[in-house]
């Protein structure tokens, strides 16, 4: 247990109350302001293609309508993309995807604003779509320049190994599909100013994306998040777009607006995780130990660079996943496609690849007749072979350990004799196992992201405010957040409230994102009551004429010597001698020092480590696949909230499995989504997952690192465990006929692995 107050207890979400009463306030149940109008996207049913005529005649005359937007109601900017200028929020010229936002409508009710979309009659000189990300490859369409890490003679190398395989892997995509749907409120204020009430991960994004479009300072601009429903990624970016209307429209009306999407018309408008057609080699010996390996990534961008650099970074950062590679040289295409620009989503293109390292491993394993587990073995991260193939140094591994640990709990080894029995004697159903590790990077790869603000207020009777500028999305942060000022001022949790993220309180916050939510706000809050605690802890020092060293804080008192008095007292005492109980807290996370045009330096802070076991069974006649037990042992250092972090990783193994077992995105040849409702894209339920079920959280000394109490980011890195049931299944399928390599895609449909078996 911990030693802390606060810290390492399994305290509750703040939230879970009201969460599974119902009372929790989202966005759509904050009581509208009178006179709020709605808003509702209108877009052509082509795909891509010249705009010759757009005729809104019928959308104005429809019922309720009040304004109808479009590209010339916007006064200064017609962008919200976060970077690179070329996502507009409203199409002009053309059309560049299915589901493109071409106007508005403005309407006195939701229904009214929807059903006057659909009167739009918009002519479109359709073009051909480039689609797949192999077909954007063949016709040299490129969002981003190429990137590549090498080192090496890689070819020679893999040409003169004692064996060597050439394959394809296709990985796909996946939709975000949180709870609450894209959504924002603006209101409109004084000489105008603005409030925009928006469910983002990225706050200060949306107030500069607004005010931008308005050609106004950001200052004029606040916007607010109290919490969001899930994001996983999916609000880093794609919420300013809605923001964006809900602010014009507005703007144009001098009323409050709210825009939030239908269900169908969120999956088809917004991006999701990207999917990778991965060409590969790879040369190793009798052991499996490998001497080089190449891989070409083609990434199926869409039609904007949104984030995908550094998405598709990420993906060759974690290409070597826990082995070490002697010689690589790694690739990632940038494609450009006639599809909704994919976005962030948990993992941020980690997940990718770490499921190519794995993939590559079990062909290994088959090709040379080994157990996989003997092959990672024989490829750990160890000493003397501990430098990534992006120069980093590994000086925190500890995936040997965990591994070993896991197998042993897991009785992976017996387990193993008895599923070649069973699959001996079994005709149509197959069992598949395998054990996989996980090492994933903590910190923003672009520098300046790493960084972080709080605002702290103590009130005269003993209670704290905190404000900081990451985001609650159900992850539990603003607890976490809270526990650290508790046992920094050594006072009780429920004396810590936490207020909605507000770009008027912490200004120019980065994302909550890149898992580093609880590292960056958890130091700036405790920053912020450092300062505040020195002036108190003086304070009380000046009354009974003691040293400062001789202030104590413990358990809502503070000692001072033979003396003591509440918490609460001494605020009244700082209050009466006008000593400031409010500060500001900031931090910059140190040692990152990436430099993506020279390729050197450290882009992480630290390594998060875990490892999973998963069994399946598939039926051979069906396809149909059945999680039958999983273990996993996850490294989070010295935990904050063991409760959270266990949830985070149940969770996040889930979302993980669902993306490669069940959740298939599919366009038609026209590149519109079909799987673009609850009806057609099957994410896992209750039903789904395994009822043998173990989560443990890994023994520690706490992180190597410098981090708030020496723990470890726990949002990301469990997506990645769920590349074990990839694994095993594939390990099922190849069941089916000795020594042959399964052509096993993700996700791991149904139909996929009846292909596979057939195939073999």
């Amino acid at each position: 247990m911990s030693n802390y107050r606060t810290i390492g207890k399994p305290h509750k979400h703040d939230n879970a109350r009201q969460h599974v009463r119902g009372a929790s306030q989202y966005i759509d149940d904050k009581l509208e302001p009178f006179g709020t109008l709605h808003c509702a996207p209108g877009y052509a049913a082509e795909t891509c293609g010249t705009i010759e005529s757009i005729d809104l005649s019928a959308v104005k005359a429809a019922e309720g309508v009040v304004h109808v937007l479009t590209a010339a109601d916007i006064p200064n900017v017609n962008d919200c993309s976060p970077a690179f200028g070329d996502d507009p929020i409203f199409a002009q010229a053309e059309i560049t995807f299915h589901g493109q936002v071409i106007f508005a409508v403005v309407a006195k009710t939701r229904l009214q604003a929807r059903h006057a979309a659909k009167c739009a009659k918009i002519k479109i000189a359709a073009t051909k779509p480039l689609i797949t990300a192999k077909q954007g490859r063949e016709a040299d369409s490129h969002i981003l320049p190429p990137y590549n890490f090498s080192r090496g003679d890689v070819d020679n190398l893999i040409n003169s190994a004692p064996h060597k395989l050439s394959e394809t892997f296709i990985i796909g995509g996946q939709e975000q599909f949180y709870l609450e749907g894209q959504i924002a409120l603006a209101v409109p204020k004084d000489e105008g100013e603005m409030i925009v009430y928006s469910g983002t991960q990225h706050p200060a994004e949306v107030q500069h994306t607004v005010a931008k479009m308005l050609g106004v300072q950001d200052a004029a601009i606040v916007c607010e998040t109290r919490r969001m429903g899930g994001a996983f990624g999916g609000k880093e970016t794609q919420g300013a777009q809605w923001a964006a209307i809900a602010a014009l429209a507005a703007h144009v009306t001098g009323k409050p607006a709210k825009m939030r999407l239908d269900r169908d018309d969120d999956m088809i408008m917004t991006g999701k995780r990207h999917d990778f057609d991965c060409q590969w080699s790879v040369g190793f010996d009798d052991n499996g130990t490998i001497q080089a390996m190449k891989v070409n990534y083609d990434t199926r961008c869409g039609t904007s660079a949104d984030i995908s650099m550094g998405v598709t970074d990420r993906s060759m950062f974690h290409t070597d996943n826990a082995y070490f590679y002697p010689a690589c040289d790694i690739t990632s295409q940038r494609i450009k496609t006639n599809t909704v620009s994919n976005t962030a989503f948990r993992g941020f293109g980690g997940p990718q690849g770490v499921l190519f390292a794995e993939r590559m491993i079990e062909g290994i394993a088959i090709k040379t007749g080994q157990d996989a587990l003997d092959v990672r073995a024989a490829n750990y991260y160890r000493d003397g072979k501990d430098i990534t193939p992006y120069g980093m140094k590994i000086t925190d591994n500890i995936i040997a350990e965990i591994m070993s640990e896991l197998e042993k709990t897991s009785d992976y080894r017996t387990r193993r004799t008895e599923i070649e029995k069973f699959n001996k004697t079994s005709r149509f159903l197959k069992k598949g196992l395998a054990l996989t590790p996980v090492k994933f990077g903590i910190a923003f790869t672009l520098k300046h992201l790493n960084q972080a603000g709080a605002l702290v207020h103590v009130y005269n009777d003993g209670s704290v405010q905190i404000n900081h500028g990451g985001t609650e999305m159900g992850q539990g942060l603003n607890l976490k957040v809270a526990q650290v000022v508790a046992e920094e001022f050594s006072i009780d949790l429920s004396s810590v409230k936490i207020t909605a993220t507000s770009t008027e309180k912490v200004p120019n916050a980065t994302p909550t994102a890149a898992s580093s939510g609880s590292d960056l706000n958890g130091k700036a809050a405790q920053n912020a009551v450092q300062k505040i605690k020195q002036r108190m802890t003086k304070l009380a020092a000046e009354i009974h004429n003691l040293d400062i060293h001789k202030i104590h804080f413990k358990n809502n008192k503070v000692f001072c010597g033979q003396f003591d008095m509440t918490f609460a007292e001494l605020a009244q005492q700082a209050f009466l001698n006008r000593i400031s109980l409010s500060a500001t807290g900031f931090y910059a996370t140190p040692n990152i020092t990436w430099d993506r045009d020279t390729k050197t330096g450290n882009p992480f802070l630290y390594f998060s480590y875990g490892a999973s076991c998963s069994e399946v069974l598939i039926d051979t006649l069906t396809g149909e696949m059945r999680v039958t037990r999983v273990d996993i042992l996850h490294d989070v250092g010295t935990s904050l909230n063991p409760a959270i972090d266990l949830g985070q990783i149940e969770g996040g193994f889930v979302q993980g499995m669902g993306w490669l077992t069940t959740e298939e995105l599919v366009f038609d040849e026209k590149g519109r989504l079909t799987t673009h409702a609850p009806s057609t894209y099957k994410i896992p339920t209750a039903f789904d997952i395994p009822e043998d079920f173990r989560v443990n959280l890994a023994p520690s000394k706490g992180n190597m690192a410098d981090t708030i109490y020496k723990s470890k980011a726990v949002g990301e890195p469990p997506v990645m465990l769920a590349s074990s049931v990839y694994c095993a299944v594939f390990d099922a399928v190849a069941s089916c006929k000795h020594g042959q390599i399964p052509n096993l895609p993700a996700p791991t449909t149904p139909e996929a692995i009846l292909t596979a078996i057939n195939n073999l």
